[in-house]
């Protein structure tokens, strides 16, 4: 089919903002609901409600993650997403944003709405990946007062994420030491000369680390585990909501834990948003007859 070039941006963070810059400077008509700060362009249309956003535009962008509740969008509880997606989106439409909840792609896939999410795109996750690597170094050097320089990491787990700051860290002459349950995984990391251990064993070992690093979305370290801790560690959560750390016991003992989410946005909003123009573009090219 053929989409109209008015893109509808909702929500967001800064990621966002650059994106709809970037669509506005490529020729394509922009408008705009609660975005967080104001674009200001001559084609640019700020709605004043997602309804108008959904009449207006066919291709219609939202944020990372597109809802956490189905309802609110940026903070925006007046807007209900899932009930206005059943109202107004139509086969017209093209459905893009991150981490979309399954009960919103059910809804366009039975309205025949074609449904993008960012998040299941390989190249994106793993472009992502650096975005969040570095932003994970970032946090650990600005909530620690030693380098990260001939250190002892921890870095938890495997995935993307994982081989990418593991990565990164050893750039730094960091001495990294990987854990995940996977044991290729393990065989893999040690191939590329990391230290390993399995995450079943890693309790004995914790309190040598000054950094520990969690990628994994679970709860890795409890209680028991950050009892052994040492006790000027800093642990870097990046793990999904709510993240893999006892945050209770840690800021009941002291220990220094963060969860950073989001950190694309926060730490590289404008080169995210050049990934994600990119493959927005593709999927609007490769769906238009």
């Amino acid at each position: 089919m053929s989409y109209n070039r008015k893109i509808g941006i909702f929500g967001g963070d800064k990621r966002q903002v650059y994106m709809a810059l970037s669509l506005l400077n490529k020729g394509y008509n922009v408008c705009s609901y609660k975005l967080i700060d104001q674009v200001e362009h001559v084609n640019h249309i700020a709605v004043d409600g997602l309804n108008q956003l959904f009449n207006t535009c066919q291709i219609l962008i939202g944020p990372v993650p597109l809802t956490k509740d189905l309802v609110t969008v940026s903070e925006d509880k007046v807007c209900d997403l899932s009930k206005t997606i059943i109202r107004f989106i139509n086969k017209k439409h093209m459905l893009i944003g991150g981490m979309i909840p399954s009960e919103i792609t059910d809804i366009c896939n039975k309205k025949g709405v074609f449904c993008y999410d960012f998040m299941k795109d390989e190249k994106i996750a793993i472009m992502n990946a650096v975005s969040t690597a570095e932003g994970a170094i970032m946090e650990a050097i600005k909530n620690s007062d030693r380098n990260l320089h001939q250190s002892n990491c921890l870095v938890l787990g495997y995935g993307r994420c994982g081989k990418v700051l593991a990565a990164k860290l050893k750039g730094l002459d960091a001495h990294v030491t990987v854990a995940t349950r996977n044991e290729e995984s393990l065989a893999y990391a040690q191939a590329i000369g990391f230290n390993t251990v399995n995450l079943y064993k890693i309790k004995p070992i914790l309190n040598s680390f000054q950094y520990i690093f969690n990628t994994i979305p679970s709860l890795i370290l409890d209680s028991t585990c950050l009892e052994s801790v040492c006790p000027d560690v800093v642990i870097i959560d990046i793990a999904s909501a709510p993240g893999g750390v006892d945050y209770a016991y840690a800021l009941n003992h002291g220990i220094n834990a963060k969860l950073c989410l989001g950190l694309p946005g926060k730490v590289a909003p404008k080169a995210s948003a050049d990934i994600l123009v990119t493959e927005i573009e593709a999927r609007i090219k490769e769906r238009s007859g």
